[in-house]
Parts: C-alpha cells; sequence; structure tokens
C-alpha cells in the first residue's frame, strides 16, 4: 500500500469533540452498574470516527458499497476493489482533506504512475496552480472538475489543502 500525508492540522471538521458524539451513561444506570452490554454499546472514538468519514463520503455520494475505512491513530487505510483510479484518488482526497487526518494508506489501480497531487499554500489560486502545474493559468478550470465533489467553488480552497491535479489537462 502507498501512503500520502496530508496537513494534519488542516481541512474539513468532521470528527466534532468526543463527548457531543458519544451519548452519556445515565448517573442511575452508572451508580447501579450498567450492563456489560449497555457499555458496548457505545462507540469508540476511532468507532465514531470512521463513521464521521463514512458520512463525508456519503455526502460527496462517494460511499461505494465497496469503500472499506480503518483508522489507525490518525492514518486511514482505505481499501476497494471496484473504484477506478479517478475515483481512487478521489477518495484518498475526501478522507486526507479531513482536520486530524494526517495519512492515508491506499492500493491504486496502475500504481506504476502515481498520482500528482498540489498541497495548496497560503495565497495561492487555481489559476496560480494552473500555471505553475499545467503551464496555462486559464486551465484552472480542469483542476477544479478534477476536484469535484471535493470543490464547491473554484474560489474556495485554503493552505494545506492537497489537490488532484489532472494528468490530462
Amino acid at each position: 500500500m502507498a501512503l500520502w500525508e496530508f496537513v494534519k492540522d488542516a481541512g474539513k471538521s468532521v470528527f466534532g469533540k468526543a463527548e457531543a458524539a458519544t451519548p452519556a451513561v445515565p448517573k442511575a444506570a452508572a451508580s447501579e452498574g450498567a450492563a456489560p452490554e449497555t457499555a458496548q454499546s457505545v462507540p469508540s472514538d476511532t468507532d465514531r470516527k470512521v463513521a464521521a468519514l463514512k458520512d463525508e463520503l456519503k455526502a460527496l455520494d462517494m460511499d461505494g458499497s465497496d469503500v472499506h475505512l480503518r483508522l489507525r491513530g490518525d492514518t486511514v487505510v482505505l481499501e476497494t476493489k471496484e473504484a477506478t483510479r479517478e475515483q481512487m484518488e478521489k477518495l484518498i482526497l475526501a478522507v486526507g482533506n479531513i482536520e486530524g487526518i494526517a495519512n492515508v494508506e491506499a492500493d491504486l489501480p496502475d500504481a506504476a504512475t502515481p498520482p500528482v497531487f498540489h498541497t495548496v499554500d497560503k495565497g495561492e489560486t487555481l489559476s496560480g496552480i494552473a500555471k505553475q502545474r499545467l503551464g496555462d493559468p486559464n486551465k484552472y478550470h480542469a483542476i477544479f472538475e478534477a476536484n469535484r465533489p471535493m470543490l464547491s467553488d473554484p474560489d474556495k480552497i485554503y493552505p494545506g489543502q492537497v489537490l488532484r491535479i489532472p494528468a490530462d489537462a
């Protein structure tokens, strides 16, 4: 599996606070001694985060039945057998551009050709990135389209965000 690095402190916040997402055990149940199955029904922090990542993929309409996520600390392990190369690159970026995620491990179809990703620096624009990476600032739309549905507006990129640079632009 290949490993891609992301800016852990940049990205969309989907995890929230553990206290807000984990149901509290009522004081009466805690003092009486909660049943073992009650304690097991409270999701772990890792399970809660994986569910949040899956919800984000669902919101982006990228949650195929074959997409499986595991979380090891701040690393997401992404597995799927049905995704195309383009879909896989987008899945990597969709989970990697989440605040709190530092790495994504995944296998890409046609791994001989590495993907071209670009980490946005402060003050950069899509047209500036297009000029630097594609030789023409007017090709910003190709970068925008290559990063749909994660990008909804070409003017809304942020420092630390990792973008896909299309090979065929």
